[in-house]
Parts: structure tokens; C-alpha cells; sequence
């Protein structure tokens, strides 16, 4: 028996659309590059302070040379991150783009979400070998860039939302945390999210958990610098967290990376009181690929592949969720862990935030 298998004839257009898009993305790529050059260099912040500027204006006041300003303004023209005037030969930082580049504070900031996607790019050759042997990549092989980045990226978000949105929706959280309870940070990479609760609650205590010992130090630093004396940072994975009776415990942006996230949520469980509460926060995606085939959920696809996959993978069980499990796949996750109740909280563009409770 003889099957055939039908296809269209090719479109010369369509392939010609498709390689003119391939070339859009290649100059995307290397911006990504280009982004991470001017956050470092202080172009955008010379631009922002400044207004409209020539090469030399820009290379003068950043201590750089005239002829990498000069090109550097030129791509970033070409894919209209800054505006050119060609009578003035001046070009101009536009106000969203100074926000988005100068503005650590606002959850529209980018500069850390580059500099992770340069990062996580860099260390595609051990990603390729991974693929190749079926063997995973751990989160402390890659670069500084990465654990860097990813700080930048997520923690205008957690700025923004955390305390005045996310906590207030998880069922009488900010009571017990205001009458000062006890909280599990797990995962907390440089502490960013253990740092900015224990600012709003003073009265309560939280301790920070990461298995990335050079992630804790940076924590350890972070909540000294803020003069905290309400937290404690250990070197610990998830399922070996020591403690029980937590009012509260949270994961930002790391479940879907541990190797075994049914143990970390039993133990999680273990950690908890009777009346506690599990706050997941994770990437926003939905349960369907089809659901997530669009541009937020490309990026993720992209750091699931190269970053978040293979995490998972280095580590014992390698359940590999991948960075858009999407939220049944997390209910399965903790109801697996001896969780009966989750719901979705809070979301945006970026993450979905998940209420779980015994």
C-alpha cells in the first residue's frame, strides 16, 4: 500500500515575505546584544538626560568611542528604538523607550529581560550538547548575565504587584503577615521578592531558600544593604527546607524549574500550617500550546528550551513542566503534593498567580 502526502505548491512570495521576516529577526537577535552594550555603556540613560544627541555628543559624555555610538545609534534607529532626525543628524530617545530602558522601578522596564535573553543565548553550545545526550543543564552552569537578567526582569513586577495586588488576594495573608507571621520564600534566587515583603511587613519574619549558593549570598547582601533584620537566607533545595507551621509560603518563577515539583509541593505541605497558604507565581501562559502562540509565549517557549527545560533536567526526577506548564498543569502539580484547594489570583502580562491551601 502506497501513501501519498499532499503539500501546496510553493508561493515565490511567501518564501520571499518569510525570508525578509528571518532577516527582521536576525537583526532582533543581535539587538538583544546591542540593548545590553547600551544599558552597560549608559547610552540610554546619556539619551534620556540629555534629549537628542549626535555620535559624538553621545560618545563624549559616556567616555566611549564615536564610531560604536555612531553605529550602535544607527541599528537602533533601524529598528525604531530611537527616533532620527536626518536634518539635525540627532537622534532621540522617545519617552516610552526611556521608561522602558532607564526605569528600574516601572514593570515595564527591559533592560533585564535583554540582558537574560543575551545570557541565556551565550550558552547555547551546552544546550545543544544537553540535547543531544538527554542530560540537563543546571541554573548555576550558566552565565552571571543569566541570574542577573533574571533578577532585572521580574523584580519591577514583584515591585509593582506584589505587595499592593498579589498578597491582598490570597484569602487573609496580609492580616496574618501584618499581626507578623512566618514565611517561606523557596527559591528566592537574589531575594528580591523575600526582600521587598519584609519591608512591608516588619512584624513578621521569612526565611529565603535557594539551592544557588552564589544567588544566596547576593540575598544575604541585598537584605543587608536594606537594613533588614527580619530575614535569614539559606543554601537549601526545595524539599529541604527545614520548618513547619509557615503562615505563608511563596515561589516566584521556579516551580516550573525544579526537577521534581510534586516532592517540592509535598514538602511544601509539610512546611505549611493547618491554615496556611501557597502563593505560586509563574509565567503567564494557558493550558493549550494554541493558547500560547504569541509573542510572550514565544519568548517563553525560547527560554524553555534553552534555560528553564534544562534546569529541570540537571536535577533528580527532571519532570521538565517547561516555562508554560499553564495552570492545570500546576493544579495536577499540587494537588499530586496533597493540595484540595487552588485558584488564580492575580495576573499579567508576565505571570499567572496561583492561591493554593491545604
Amino acid at each position: 500500500m502506497t501513501t501519498t502526502t499532499q503539500t501546496r505548491p510553493l508561493d515565490p512570495d511567501a518564501l520571499m515575505s518569510f525570508v525578509f521576516r528571518a532577516v527582521e529577526e536576525v537583526g532582533a537577535a543581535l539587538n538583544a546584544a546591542l540593548v545590553v552594550m547600551g544599558d552597560e555603556l549608559g547610552y540610554y540613560r546619556s539619551l534620556a538626560e540629555h534629549g537628542a544627541s549626535t555620535p559624538h555628543e553621545l560618545a563624549d559624555r559616556t567616555g566611549t568611542d564615536a564610531h560604536y555610538a555612531r553605529e550602535w545609534l544607527n541599528a537602533q534607529a533601524a529598528g525604531s528604538y530611537v527616533e532620527y532626525d536626518g536634518a539635525t543628524g540627532r537622534y532621540l530617545l522617545p519617552p516610552e523607550q526611556v521608561v522602558a530602558f532607564t526605569d528600574p522601578d516601572s514593570p515595564a522596564y527591559l533592560c533585564g529581560l535583554f540582558q537574560i535573553a543575551h545570557g541565556t543565548i551565550r550558552d547555547t553550545p551546552s544546550i545543544v550538547a544537553a540535547a543531544r545526550s538527554g542530560d540537563g543543564v543546571g541554573w548555576h552552569e550558566h552565565n552571571a548575565d543569566v541570574h542577573v537578567g533574571c533578577e532585572r526582569f521580574f523584580a519591577p513586577s514583584y515591585q509593582a504587584h506584589l505587595v499592593a495586588e498579589w498578597l491582598p488576594a490570597c484569602d487573609g495573608v496580609v492580616a496574618k503577615l501584618t499581626a507578623g507571621g512566618r514565611v517561606a520564600d523557596v527559591g528566592c534566587g537574589h531575594g528580591a521578592s523575600t526582600v521587598l515583603m519584609a519591608q512591608a511587613f516588619p512584624g513578621s519574619r521569612f526565611v529565603g531558600s535557594d539551592y544557588h549558593r552564589a544567588s544566596i549570598e547576593t540575598a544575604r547582601e541585598r537584605a543587608s544593604d536594606a537594613g533588614l533584620t527580619n530575614t535569614e537566607f539559606v543554601t537549601e533545595p526545595a524539599q529541604a527546607v527545614d520548618g513547619a507551621g509557615f503562615d505563608l509560603v511563596t515561589t516566584f518563577d521556579c516551580l516550573h524549574d525544579m526537577g521534581d515539583p510534586v516532592g517540592a509541593a509535598r514538602h511544601i505541605r509539610g512546611l505549611l500550617g493547618d491554615d496556611g497558604t501557597w502563593m505560586i507565581v509563574e509565567p503567564a501562559a494557558g493550558d493549550r500550546v494554541e493558547d500560547n502562540l504569541n509573542p510572550v509565549g514565544r519568548a517563553y517557549y525560547g527560554f524553555s528550551t534553552l534555560l528553564c527545560t534544562p534546569t529541570s533536567l540537571a536535577q533528580d526526577v527532571g519532570l521538565a513542566l517547561g516555562t508554560q506548564a499553564g495552570p492545570a498543569r500546576i493544579r495536577d502539580v499540587v494537588t499530586a503534593g496533597g493540595f484540595s484547594r487552588f485558584r488564580l489570583v492575580a495576573q499579567t502580562p508576565f505571570n499567572n498567580v496561583f492561591e493554593v491551601r491545604p
